[in-house]
């Protein structure tokens, strides 16, 4: 790639590195530079753009910036620049159906990422003892959950931190002697395996920080957040359960805190479009199709629709109500398929 392209990407990194350290006021400034680089340097995302009439010098303000669909990552290789991947992150996907791929040029770009956005969230991860159980995630290769968790795995000062893959006696052996040490500690579970382990256990443990990471992945019956989040809050006598939303074509994540609405932060920015016109913005309060600018996403698309049904609130706080079924998606894919590159 050419000398313009190293330094315009070298520029957004450095804007970025400033947006993480609170400089919000060149936060808008920063995504239309991030726009106007990744209409330039992906081809993918630029002959979306020009399908839809969206020429980059037209572009002023984010709210006019168009976000591309999700499936085209399971379509093509998103990629802004020319680049070997240092991993490619991976989405599950059910039998015989296409996965995303999300081709992640630096690794450690993602994990910092990752830990400064806990920190905006929580104590800083070091602090913590990280236990995982999250055997679906840890069963496959490419999960960027599993790369983010077990970085924080080699972050904390407690050495017995891991992973519990079905091991449920062992993990509520180590729960317990957290409680007796007075340790602080963080679960992290996937929805099916924690509903699982409080079948088995129920440990009084009120300081506990839960971290649900969402999906029965057809292990159980769908249950509401709150539904769930009852179960495990009687089980363990913990005030309120936490959830992660993140995916693996974002770099960015964002967090619960108690209840069932993930709070903002500098580098998520979320937006809604209607159900039935998903280039129409969908009004606050109303549920929609969550789309989002991902500002840590230089090196693939930072402007993404995704699949997610939600609710977008006046404090800029959002809730999942669930997955668009695939006459509500249509609309959506459409807009790859009729750009001319799906």
């Amino acid at each position: 790639m050419n000398r313009s392209f190293d330094h315009e990407r070298h520029q957004l990194l450095q804007l970025f590195d400033s947006i993480q350290r609170g400089n919000h006021q060149i936060i808008d400034e920063y995504i239309i530079l991030l726009f106007r680089f990744q209409y330039k340097y992906n081809k993918i995302y630029q002959e979306f753009c020009n399908n839809l009439g969206v020429k980059d010098k037209s572009i002023d303000r984010k709210e006019k910036i168009p976000f591309l669909p999700i499936s085209a990552f399971k379509m093509h290789e998103v990629k802004t620049g020319n680049f070997n991947a240092e991993i490619i992150f991976s989405s599950s996907g059910t039998t015989g159906s296409q996965k995303s791929n999300h081709q992640i040029r630096d690794i450690n770009h993602y994990l910092l990422t990752t830990k400064i956005i806990w920190s905006k969230y929580f104590r800083s991860v070091n602090n913590y003892q990280i236990l995982a159980l999250l055997p679906g995630y840890l069963e496959r290769e490419g999960s960027s959950l599993i790369k983010m968790v077990d970085y924080f795995v080699q972050l904390s000062d407690y050495k017995t931190s891991g992973f519990y893959l079905r091991d449920h006696d062992k993990l509520a052996m180590m729960l317990m002697q957290c409680k007796k040490e007075q340790i602080p500690t963080v679960l992290f579970g996937v929805t099916y395996a924690l509903l699982d382990f409080i079948e088995q256990y129920k440990i009084i443990f009120p300081e506990l920080v839960i971290i649900e990471t969402g999906g029965m992945k057809g292990n159980r019956e769908e249950m509401t957040k709150v539904a769930v989040h009852e179960l495990l809050k009687d089980a363990f006598h913990v005030e309120g359960v936490y959830s992660e939303y993140g995916m693996t074509e974002l770099l960015s994540q964002a967090y619960t805190k108690g209840g069932t609405n993930f709070l903002p932060n500098d580098q998520l920015h979320i937006f809604t479009h209607q159900i039935n016109d998903p280039l129409t913005r969908e009004k606050v309060g109303k549920p929609g199709i969550i789309s989002i600018i991902d500002l840590a996403n230089i090196d693939s698309c930072a402007f993404i629709q995704t699949e997610d049904l939600g609710v977008l609130y006046e404090d800029d706080s959002f809730e999942i109500l669930g997955r668009l079924d695939y006459a509500d998606v249509r609309g959506c894919n459409l807009l790859v398929q009729e750009s001319g590159f799906g």
